[in-house]
């Protein structure tokens, strides 16, 4: 049985930029903004509970540096903004200020250069396509949590230390507690825990070479990490902060779990075994020696519409093959996936938003579009 997606609105982009990124709905529930970068400034503009723009303007803050040199995250309140870069995490005012910035080693490949700016090596052919690290606020806005290549500029380096996982407040960038994160990392994202600012996770990326998963707690003196080693991509905290989504590093399984990373009782789903073949799909050779040519597996995409119930897709599977497909999965009952229709073509992998909601772009790729189902288990 299918679920049966409902617009709920309509969020329009607001950049009209060239090149500039799609825009995306960040926070949560009470706080939501719809977010856009382009390579000179990030606007930030406040969503109301029906995701219709508060009055008042959008928040436009200036670019220290083009958007594929590093991540960006602005403050559930739109007052700040910060930028992982190349060289340093900067956090930037909406005049344009700097109010604080933590410089650390190069990104870019094995350069061994603490960069006092951006100018010195912009326009280096070494330095076009860093690896990177991120930022994220805590749920509250006090905290930032940075991932970073070490060492610090102004400090003494964690011994063994490859990478460095950073809490900054969020005022006066002061550094708080750092740790080895224990990565050798592409990229990274964080995702904070929706009520609690002393939690925070990291997902990062190496590559072929893994996708380390860390789960940090502060108490307010100390920072404790939980380092889970199995290959995950972290992709939504449910809204009580108590679960996690996760896709293996393949993309075979989807797994809820906890922050220690035990998978709950039921809660793992093998994509070839619980999803079908996109019906536009060949079918599979009979030949045991052949590889299918069109197999099934989880996007790195998705989350908690509720506290049971996942938004997933496999778009990059299916891409070949016609249609996106999305998917709900009630993690309460044994059928637990099925397929998501809409009423008109979305783009795209699905956002969770919370509050029975998620997200996908318009076709055209220019605004969010707002869903819900009124039956999701109808």
């Amino acid at each position: 049985m299918s679920v049966r997606a409902r617009l709920r609105a309509t969020v329009p982009a607001p950049l009209s930029a060239p090149g500039a990124a799609p825009p995306e709905i960040t926070g949560q529930p009470g706080r939501r903004l719809v977010v856009q970068r382009s390579d000179e400034v990030v606007v930030a503009q406040a969503l109301d509970d029906d995701f219709h723009a508060r009055p008042g303007p959008a928040v436009r803050f200036p670019a220290p540096w083009p958007r594929g040199r590093g991540a960006f995250a602005v403050a559930p309140d739109a007052g700040l903004a910060v930028f992982a870069g190349v060289h340093a995490v900067r956090a930037v005012e909406p005049s344009g200020a700097t109010r604080w910035e933590v410089r650390h080693g190069c990104w870019s490949g094995t350069c061994p250069e603490t960069h006092l700016s951006y100018e010195e090596y912009a326009d280096l052919p070494d330095h076009r396509y860093p690896d990177g690290g991120s930022a994220g606020f805590s749920a509250d806005g006090t905290l930032v949590w940075a991932h970073v290549r070490g060492p610090l500029a102004d400090g003494a380096a964690l011994p063994g230390a490859v990478d460095e996982w950073l809490l900054l407040d969020a005022v006066d960038g002061r550094v708080r507690a750092r740790v080895d994160s224990r990565s050798a990392a592409v990229g990274s994202f964080h995702l904070a825990h929706p009520t609690d600012p002393g939690q925070m996770g990291l997902s990062i990326g190496e590559g072929q070479d893994g996708a380390p998963l860390r789960w940090g707690r502060w108490d307010g003196q100390a920072l404790e990490v939980a380092y889970l080693e199995d290959d995950l991509c972290l992709l939504s905290v449910s809204p009580s902060g108590d679960r996690l989504m996760t896709v293996s590093h393949d993309q075979d399984s989807l797994a809820v779990r906890d922050s220690r990373g035990a998978v709950a009782e039921g809660g793992e789903w093998d994509a070839a075994s619980t999803v079908p073949r996109h019906p536009d799909a060949p079918p599979p050779s009979d030949d045991e020696d052949e590889d299918d040519e069109a197999p099934v597996y989880w996007d790195w995409a998705g989350g908690f519409v509720d506290e049971t119930t996942l938004i997933v897709s496999t778009v990059e599977s299916d891409e070949d093959w016609g249609r996106d497909r999305h998917w709900f999965v009630d993690t309460t009952t044994p059928a637990a996936v099925r397929p998501v229709v809409y009423p008109s073509p979305v783009a795209g992998e699905p956002m969770a938003l919370g509050g029975g909601c998620w997200s996908t772009l318009s076709e055209s790729r220019d605004s969010v579009r707002v869903w819900d189902a009124p039956t999701p288990r109808g």
